[in-house]
């Protein structure tokens, strides 16, 4: 008589890890097709693209040294995939006002063009060095609780920072136009579904 219940229980997990993996990509894909369909950046701010891919490369550092559940890794791991394509299509399809008459590179170091580069490239080339140089301090610190923890909050912090690119973009500009509301919608449910799952299964206080 127990075996329904424990397979319904089974399945609703396996439902909400799947859920968990892929979900956190979800609201990005209206705005990628958007992009893609109107060639243009105008709109959006890519700096919301900095933000995610920071927390998550500092949350899967904050595995090594307070390993969680797989499926938040693999969400994190996804999620740098995810904005790595959105960053490509937002460097071949640039927004009016990030035109430059002359190619940025990260390796020319000007602050006034930090996230403004011409190229691809550049921001693997940028993200590479963060990602190396936090893998290399945290390789020595790890066996410390207190840098370790901290790692984890600093993720959270910087996560928590998302929407914050994006407002301020939209207060310049005025105008949510290339804005996908799609996008911000699913922003909204997939924090309230997030905070269930992690009630639920008692992740660390890293990822409230």
């Amino acid at each position: 008589m127990d075996v329904f219940p424990d397979f319904a229980l089974t399945l609703v997990s396996w439902i909400s890890s799947g859920a968990m993996i892929f979900g956190g990509v979800v609201p990005y894909i209206p705005q990628y097709l958007d992009i893609q369909r109107k060639k243009s950046t105008e709109g959006f701010s890519t700096h919301v693209c900095l933000v995610m891919l920071i927390a998550n490369i500092l949350r899967i550092l904050f595995w090594f040294g307070h390993p969680f559940e797989w499926p938040l890794l693999l969400q994190s791991i996804l999620l740098i995939m995810a904005m790595l394509l959105l960053l490509r299509i937002c460097t071949l399809y640039p927004a009016d006002h990030d035109l430059v008459t002359q190619p940025r590179h990260f390796v020319d170091f000007e602050w006034p063009y930090f996230w403004r580069w011409s190229h691809f490239r550049d921001y693997v080339q940028f993200l590479a060095s963060f990602a190396i140089t936090m893998v290399m301090l945290t390789a020595l610190l790890v066996p410390f609780t207190f840098y370790v923890e901290l790692l984890g909050f600093c993720a959270l912090i910087t996560e928590a920072m998302l929407g914050a690119p994006q407002f301020y973009h939209n207060f310049r500009n005025q105008s949510t136009a290339g804005m996908s509301i799609k996008m911000v919608c699913c922003w909204l449910s997939g924090d309230v579904f997030k905070t269930g799952y992690f009630l639920v299964k008692q992740t660390p206080p890293q990822f409230y």
